[in-house]
């Protein structure tokens, strides 16, 4: 039961160090994330609490589902690009699943927000850059709802705390500096396949 807090927690420091990173740079648009991080910090505890009574590995096999299809798609479709205008509906409506089955699975939802946002015509770069805004916010209203259910382990948190933040601003400095949007895109998607694995290797454990 320690996983799922400690996977939000580092999804909370690691994302506040991109966000921070962000800001410095000036790559960060408030104003198109703010919708659907308010939705997705929302529903975040509500899927915390929710996995007392969902069954987990189904959860995870449709999650591993979600990243296969996301990945394929990340790595070979290119999507027409989105007038950002009219993204609230549709982004909270992302961002309240995002969040929900971030605080069931112990994820932060960023597998979800930012192959979603992609696949609708976002710029890659400014979806990373509110994904890590919302997973930040919505990590840690997760990790508070573990905490007051007690299932914590401190000593643990300590130790991944520094590479959490390290990962977080390295991360965020290779984005912005040294790929191009494309990469960005390509990236997320082998990413997607490998938190796949992952998924499915524990999916298979239980």
């Amino acid at each position: 039961m320690t996983a799922k807090p400690t996977g939000l927690f580092i999804n909370t420091l690691s994302m506040l160090s991109a966000t921070l990173k962000n800001l410095k740079a000036g790559k960060l648009d408030v104003r198109f994330g703010l919708p659907i991080l308010i939705v997705a910090t929302a529903m975040s505890p509500v899927g915390a609490y929710s996995g007392k009574f969902i069954p987990h590995r189904v959860v995870l096999v449709v999650f591993v589902l979600f990243l296969l299809y996301s990945g394929t798609m990340m790595l070979f479709f290119r999507p027409r690009k989105r007038n950002e205008g009219n993204h609230i509906v549709e982004g909270s409506l992302i961002g309240g699943i995002a969040g929900f089955l971030g605080g069931l699975l112990g994820v932060g939802g960023g597998g979800i927000l930012s192959p979603a946002l992609i696949l609708l015509g976002y710029e890659p770069k400014k979806v990373a850059s509110t994904t890590a805004l919302i997973v930040f916010f919505s990590s840690l209203s997760g990790f508070l709802t573990y905490w007051g259910m007690g299932t914590l382990d401190l000593k643990l948190l300590l130790w991944v705390s520094v590479p959490a933040i390290a990962g977080g601003w390295l991360g965020t400095h290779l984005m912005h500096f040294r790929m191009s949007s494309d990469q960005v895109k390509k990236v997320l998607g082998v990413i997607m396949y490998l938190i796949a694995l992952k998924t499915l290797l524990v999916a298979l454990s239980l």
